[in-house]
């Protein structure tokens, strides 16, 4: 058919207006035009770099194109009129898939990248072609010819958006667009490709999720249809695969909505899909220009409609930025629902009561367990490379273990061997001698060092009901340059300091400082109260204490008499602890700061002085006169 008029139903000037600003990344101008092919039925859709060679980006799709003859140009050129009005149009015609457009603003998406703009057609052999531009007369569009309608991937049916002279350029690298284009787009399977074409480079995305949840540490899928992504995760600790990998129904829940022609009427909001946490956050994108990798999308119908609520469900904290997901919650494209999207279609209306109950489950429920999944992933790596550490330690002992018991062997026979040689002397007593004066320089060699510095310096010994006390100690000792891992403080908050989960405290210290080729014994600061006598375990901890002859020290709560094992001739530091409140005297205060920078400088640490310790020390305990404390002690039951 020749003679074909197209004509625009748009005031131009809402073109002139909106056409630069209407979307501000090439990635949502590329995501309508996929959703507007995926509409179309389409099972290909072509994004071609030409800008090198004719300054074009072009973008074709295999869809069923649009025919003059039977107005679905005359349709495409309706913008702004509504495309879902009923349950029968909001479904493609041949594939039954659930409409991404609405309100066919989309298809002006592509004049944010040209002024102008040639759209070519075909469908049932007839060609139909226009040049949609920012700056029209009358609503009238120039025609293409057939002649000048050619294609380049496609051949029997379709549609091709030529941007000529684009504002914008694509990435240098095809994985980059690829990957960005993955976020915006999740929809992307063996029946619908994405394909990325440069000169010779021809990239095809195929599979939109399994890249994205291969890198995650702990996953959580909602609806039966996400629970296919599983096959993608890759557990670290297949032991522990029920701790990181969660499959669950979607969320479900009631709201009242008032409908387009304003009748309340309840709905059920359904939200599916994905979250996960990633192994590391090295290697992320840093150009926010382009998608971070660090993101919870919400999707419609399939259809991006915010990339990120992050910042809008977070609590600001660290775990945060291991963070991706990906929600689809249909409802919000209901047809008879009014639209809550906002002009640019990048966002949602922030008062549309859908909106809001999202992101209220996803702040209170669907983010802290995540972010706790992600706690869990991380306990299980620092235990494992505890384990790998004291696995590494003991190889480390058995061999020095075993070198030293040749050498003391070998330098024992040999010497009494040679001595004998010339001398009467009883070979069997000189074995005796040598040997003894062997074992008693031992630690002359140097052996034990190669073992001392793995090792744990301190022990803080005591009892749960008192560890609001410990916590204190073990926090100064940070502050006065000890490590978290040199510190054995088994009901410590940091994962570091505490005893591997499948160890017991006991075997630890058996094979560490009591079988041990090394002279070095551990520290013990023993925090005692009238809760010692009642704890098994921290009397266990005073006699191997005692039998090992470990170093120590004692801090006491409410005026709490330590006895025999322990070293009670040295000054002991005392705290009284009224509810959750601490006090001290000066003294006690001194004394407790003098022991912390003992210990510090036995183990050659970087201590404060003292000033700076008191200093610290205040931000836990209430400073009072000694005899306002005693006051406080005598009279204690009152408080």
């Amino acid at each position: 058919m020749s003679g074909k008029e197209y004509k625009l139903e748009i005031d131009p000037r809402i073109l002139e207006l909106l056409g630069p600003h209407l979307y501000t990344n090439i990635y949502y101008i590329l995501g309508e035009l996929i959703a507007n092919a995926y509409d179309a039925d389409a099972e290909n859709i072509y994004i071609i770099d030409r800008v090198e060679e004719e300054n074009k980006i072009i973008v074709e799709d295999d869809g069923c194109g649009m025919s003059y003859e039977d107005k679905d140009v005359h349709n495409f050129l309706s913008v702004a009129k509504e495309s879902r009005t009923n349950t029968v149009n909001s479904y493609s015609k041949e594939k039954r898939r659930k409409k991404m457009g609405r309100k066919g603003v989309g298809k002006l998406a592509s004049l944010s990248v040209s002024e102008n703009v040639n759209i070519k057609t075909i469908k049932n052999g007839e060609k139909s072609g226009f040049v949609l531009s920012r700056k029209i007369i009358n609503h009238q569009l120039d025609a293409i010819g057939e002649d000048a309608i050619s294609f380049i991937k496609i051949k029997n049916h379709g549609t091709a958006i030529e941007m000529t002279e684009p504002s914008y350029k694509l990435p240098v690298l095809l994985d980059t667009m690829a990957n960005n284009l993955l976020k915006i787009f999740p929809l992307v399977d063996e029946i619908f490709r994405i394909h990325i074409i440069r000169g010779d480079k021809h990239e095809i995305l195929d599979e939109s999720q399994s890249a994205l949840v291969k890198k995650m540490s702990v996953l959580t899928t909602l609806g039966k249809e996400f629970e296919g992504l599983n096959k993608f995760y890759k557990c670290d600790f297949e032991e522990r695969k029920s701790n990181l990998l969660k499959n669950k129904e979607s969320k479900k829940i009631k709201v009242k909505m008032n409908t387009k022609d304003n009748k309340e009427k309840e709905y059920t909001l359904e939200v599916k899909g994905w979250i996960g946490a990633y192994r590391t956050t090295r290697g992320m994108k840093k150009n926010m220009q382009e998608f971070s990798d660090n993101f919870i999308s919400l999707y419609a119908n399939s259809k991006l409609g915010e990339f990120n609520i992050i910042p809008k469900v977070g609590k600001n904290k660290l775990q945060e930025v291991f963070i991706a997901g990906q929600l689809h919650v249909d409802l919000f494209e209901e047809t008879n629902l009014p639209d809550m999207a906002l002009s640019n279609r990048q966002g949602y209306k922030s008062d549309d009561e859908r909106y809001q109950k999202v992101l209220e489950y996803v702040k209170e429920e669907l983010l802290p367990d995540i972010l706790t999944d992600r706690s869990t992933y991380s306990d299980f790596v620092n235990h494992k490379a505890n384990m790998d550490k004291i696995n590494k330690q003991k190889k480390k002992e058995e061999e020095l273990k075993e070198k030293t018991l040749d050498f003391k062997r070998d330098v024992t026979q040999e010497m009494a061997s040679e001595i004998s040689k010339i001398s009467s002397v009883n070979k069997e007593q000189v074995e005796t001698i040598v040997n003894a004066q062997v074992n008693k320089h031992m630690n002359s060699l140097g052996l034990k060092s190669a073992v001392d510095s793995d090792k744990r310096k301190v022990l803080i010994s005591h009892t749960k009901a008192d560890k609001s006390l410990a916590d204190i100690i073990y926090m100064m000792l940070l502050k006065n340059g000890f490590s978290k891992d040199s510190i054995l403080y088994s009901n410590c908050d940091d994962e570091e300091a505490r005893i591997p989960a499948e160890m017991s405290i006991y075997d630890y210290l058996r094979k560490f400082f009591v079988d041990s080729v090394s002279t070095e014994k551990i520290y013990v600061i023993y925090v005692t109260s009238e809760n010692l006598e009642g704890s098994w375990g921290a009397l266990s901890e005073v006699g191997a204490g005692w039998v090992t002859r470990t170093d120590h020290c004692i801090f006491t709560l409410n005026n709490f008499l330590p006895k025999s094992p322990l070293d009670v001739t040295k000054q002991y530091q005392n705290t009284l602890k009224l509810g959750s409140d601490f006090f001290v005297d000066d003294i006690n205060l001194d004394v407790f700061c003098n022991w912390i920078e003992i210990i510090g400088e036995k183990f050659k640490c970087d201590t404060l002085d003292r000033e700076e310790n008191k200093s610290e020390l205040r931000n836990y305990f209430n400073a009072v006169p000694s005899d306002e404390l005693h006051k406080m002690s005598t009279n204690s039951s009152k408080y």
